[in-house]
């Protein structure tokens, strides 16, 4: 595999490089030349994880794989049931696991995420996909190692609310669903979103879950 690094510039500034305006971008510090003046990757905190996770033996051979290349903080995703329910033992190996919700409804529902019509049963709101959420917290909290959501759940504002009473230490999302999302939470103690999550776990359907956690907006 042959990786190159950014090349950014010209036709593809970036603003986060914070080089100021150059009279022809085209002909300035752009590929290399931005790399030697931001030298980002010396100082960044890089984690790597693993997608479709399910069994210890396989997060084991993940870890093992990556710290041989020097890789620091190494997780693993939790998107199916025997990652769910395992987190615990997932995590005696990993130091992180991130929470991928799309797949973990599709796979805890038995539904397929490309066939519309089932749709409904994708939600996050759907009680059994929130008892894997908890369970994968629980799992994170007993092994003392953080565990966070990267699927469309954690830009929905009540969602996410739900999410950190569960037990999630970090959440993900597009940058323009964080003001919302910081507002939710801001506005919020952590004993009220326990108790959203408690309301909407004893819901018996997904509207009626997000409904009870609604209410106590």
């Amino acid at each position: 595999m042959v990786v190159r690094t950014l090349d950014a510039g010209a036709d593809k500034p970036l603003r986060f490089a914070g080089l100021g305006a150059e009279p022809n971008p085209a002909l300035g510090r752009r590929g290399l030349r931005l790399s030697m003046a931001r030298e980002a990757v010396d100082g960044c905190d890089l984690w790597v994880m693993a997608p479709m996770v399910a069994t210890q033996e396989e997060a084991e051979w993940f870890v093992r794989r990556a710290r041989s290349f020097g890789l620091p903080q190494v997780g693993v995703m939790v998107e199916n049931p025997a990652a769910a329910l395992t987190t615990e033992q997932l995590l005696g190996a990993a130091d992180f696991a991130s929470i991928g919700t799309n797949d973990l409804s599709q796979y805890t529902m038995a539904a397929d995420r490309m066939q519309g019509e089932l749709a409904p049963l994708l939600s996050v709101w759907q009680p059994a996909v929130l008892a894997m959420i908890r369970a994968a917290a629980e799992g994170g909290r007993a092994a003392g190692k953080p565990v966070g959501v990267c699927g469309e759940a954690g830009g929905d504002p009540l969602a996410a609310l739900v999410l950190v009473g569960l037990g999630v230490a970090s959440l993900s999302m597009a940058p323009s669903k964080i003001g919302p999302v910081r507002a939710a939470l801001r506005g919020h103690d952590l004993d009220t979103c326990r108790e959203m999550a408690r309301r909407a776990l004893a819901a018996p359907t997904a509207a009626q879950a997000r409904d009870a956690a609604h209410d106590l907006l």
